[in-house]
């Protein structure tokens, strides 16, 4: 009787199961459905099996988007972990300025995607956009992102850079307010210098956190859609036709559900492994740098 009671506890568990299932598995069904059917429209489907997933993966648009992808996500991190360990470094450690750094980091990131877009949208117009008027007029320099490739980047990296390097700043600065005093304490007893404080302290302290800031970061950018999409539109050209902005158009604008359900889940599995890759790697260094 006693174990049937310790046991009821699993039934607060069911309105989650319940969401879990609306929210995910259900929808994750559907899509599985969709990748195995050639979809002519409502109530007209033909099943096909693994035509789906071959028909995608041989497609070339999928291979550039991809790198491009790959090639995105790669320079967030590049930037962003270091410009975001650097600004925790700087961040006072005590008195008002605490509250005021916090705050200010914390703005950019209460700020909705898809306004994103629109406030860089109206920032870097050369006409009329504060950013856009400054290089153009007062620089000198021709500058317009929806002009050329490399501008279109240039500007889609400031954007995201602006937006989520906030994001590991904080991390970081948790991670080093949660460092025990006695540890700076040994090392200036030891004369260390800020370089080796940082290498031998710091670092490793901040290894789980900066762990958290990588995945999270890692996937947003792996799976970024509104801000490009309202930015760039994917363009100009396909020069910024990510992933998800390949997905969209192949869903609603080619209405081509079965190769856009494969293409959903095979993108599911990429950004699964590849967290896991991630996460598997740090948690090695980790224990390395502990041996």
């Amino acid at each position: 009787m006693d174990k049937w009671e310790n046991n009821r506890a699993w039934f607060l568990t069911i309105p989650v199961l319940v969401l879990v299932a609306f929210s995910a598995i259900i929808p994750l069904m559907t899509v599985v459905n969709y990748s195995v059917q050639d979809i002519f429209g409502p109530g007209q489907s033909l099943f096909v099996g693994t035509e789906m997933y071959t028909k995608i993966l041989r497609d070339p648009r999928l291979h550039d988007a991809l790198w491009r992808q790959f090639l995105f996500s790669g320079l967030v991190l590049l930037i962003e972990m270091p410009l975001g360990v650097l600004i925790a470094l700087a961040m006072p450690k005590k008195g008002w300025g605490v509250s005021f750094s916090l705050v200010a980091l914390a703005l950019p990131l209460l700020i909705p995607w898809n306004t994103i877009g629109s406030i860089w949208i109206i920032f870097v117009r050369p006409d009329i956009g504060l950013l856009g008027a400054f290089i153009n007029n007062v620089l000198g320099i021709p500058f317009d992102h929806t002009r050329t490739a490399g501008e279109a980047w240039i500007t889609l990296m400031l954007m995201e850079v602006w937006h989520w390097t906030s994001l590991v700043a904080l991390l970081a600065y948790a991670g080093l307010r949660a460092i025990p005093e006695v540890y700076y304490q040994a090392a200036k007893i030891d004369g260390a210098s800020a370089w080796a404080t940082f290498r031998y302290i710091q670092l490793p302290k901040m290894r789980g956190v900066l762990t958290i800031a990588l995945l999270l970061r890692f996937m947003d950018s792996f799976l970024i859609y509104a801000e490009p999409f309202v930015l760039t539109g994917g363009g100009p050209g396909n020069a910024t036709t990510f992933l998800s902005i390949y997905l969209v158009k192949l869903a609603t604008g080619q209405f081509d559900l079965g190769t856009a359900g494969a293409f959903s889940l095979i993108y599911f599995v990429i950004v699964i492994l590849l967290c896991f890759v991630f996460y598997q790697v740090l948690q090695g260094v980790g224990k390395g740098a502990k041996q």
